[in-house]
């Protein structure tokens, strides 16, 4: 069983408003076995409307759809629907009057145009908005020797969330009964090489087809690599995943640093909590970012100590006894960063030379050593800083696995 999503509204096709419901939906008819293969964000036309739920029933099991049940001129939503299967609408009068008394609770006078919004498309069933004025609407369709199951509910989230947990989660439960199957996906964090690299390495586990399914995507220097297994149980699918995800860092070795929604501040930070051992940083290509990190996931500052952060390397070189974008400086700044916040480890990032081809030096001072590194960066100057911060704090890791 597959499914569409669709969002409906000028906001979101305009940019204006980011759509968040269809993340969320996909998110919940995945935890029910159910693929969803498109998601579609349409205007507030009812030819586009109507374009757009007839492509949809005719290739999906499942819609749903958010948006345009309002009670104004632009929410098209049930008229929509009504066209594409050549039917009218009939008014539920339980419905109206729910309606009516939600704005007497609210002392609030109805406006007579809110009545359509207990206008239904033949064959369909309201679904109740306990804390709304817009009902959600039920239909099963007959496509030749096929159902399809259409929902339409509210574009408000909290609404929404609350009518598709209440409603549409029990009632897909239902209709797929016996012959639902179950769908994990576990996520593998990678850190070292780049994208086309990391596949070269995994002869055949992306390929579209595969069980598991394995996707990669990258992100700021960080590659994900997503496991996706289907089968009739959920063991069954943690089985497939732990085969795969066995080949994977059998296949990669120290390139993966975590799995879910790891982050490599994360893996640090529990390594040397773990230990008990305290860190400091000194920044200048990142400004601060690695700070502004640590301090995130560490708020009681058991870890991170603080450390020393600068625009500049003249500024910074009034620490060290050498120019900090050199192995010397770097290396005597780390050693002296840690030796002043009383540490047992500190990294420091030296500032971007003015030629790209030029390294970026790197320096983490450990209990035993002083480790200096040279990395060159390039590509949109936006992704500089990520990259830096998260090769300061990668070259600690690999230590760290190193010295267990």
């Amino acid at each position: 069983m597959i499914a569409e999503v669709i969002s409906i509204g000028d906001e979101i096709t305009s940019g204006q408003r980011l759509d968040t419901n269809s993340q969320w939906i996909s998110q919940q008819l995945g935890d029910l076995g159910i693929n969803v293969a498109f998601h579609t964000t349409v205007t507030d036309s009812l030819q586009a409307n109507q374009d757009v739920f007839q492509i949809a029933l005719q290739r999906a099991d499942v819609c749903v759809s958010t948006g345009g049940l309002g009670p104004t001129a632009d929410d098209l939503t049930r008229h929509a629907i009504a066209n594409t299967l050549g039917v009218g609408l009939y008014r539920d009068e339980a419905s109206l009057a729910h309606i009516r008394d939600l704005f007497a609770r609210r002392n609030r006078q109805m406006p007579p145009t809110n009545e359509i919004q207990a206008d239904f498309p033949e064959g369909s069933h309201p679904i109740a908005n306990a804390n709304g004025s817009a009902p959600g609407i039920d239909i099963e369709i007959g496509q030749g020797d096929r159902i399809a199951y259409l929902m339409a509910f509210p574009g408000v989230p909290a609404e929404l969330k609350e009518m598709f947990l209440e409603f549409g989660k029990p009632r897909l439960e239902k209709i797929l009964g016996k012959a639902r199957k179950f769908i994990v996906h576990k996520p593998i964090r990678c850190f070292g090489i780049g994208e086309s690299d990391l596949e070269s390495r995994l002869p055949d586990l992306i390929k579209r087809g595969r069980d598991p399914q394995v996707g990669i995507t990258a992100s700021f220097a960080t590659i994900t690599l997503r496991i996706t297994a289907e089968g009739k149980t959920e063991s069954e699918c943690w089985q497939k995943i732990s085969e795969t995800e066995t080949i994977i860092r059998e296949s990669l070795g120290e390139i993966v640093f975590g799995e879910n929604d790891d982050e490599l501040q994360d893996v640090i930070y529990r390594e040397l909590l773990a230990r008990e051992k305290t860190l400091a940083l000194a920044e200048i290509g990142t400004g601060g970012l690695l700070s502004h990190l640590f301090s995130r996931i560490d708020p009681k500052g058991q870890v991170f100590a603080g450390g020393w952060i600068a625009r500049n390397r003249e500024t910074i070189n009034t620490l060290t006894e050498n120019d900090a974008s050199a192995e010397l400086g770097v290396v005597d700044l780390a050693e002296k960063t840690k030796k002043t916040m009383g540490t047992d480890f500190a990294i420091a990032i030296g500032g971007f030379p003015a030629n790209e081809k030029e390294p970026l030096g790197i320096a983490i001072a450990t209990p035993a050593e002083t480790i200096w590194v040279k990395r060159t960066f390039g590509g949109h100057p936006s992704l500089l800083l990520p990259r830096a911060a998260k090769q300061g704090m990668n070259e600690l890791r690999l230590w760290l696995r190193q010295n267990n």
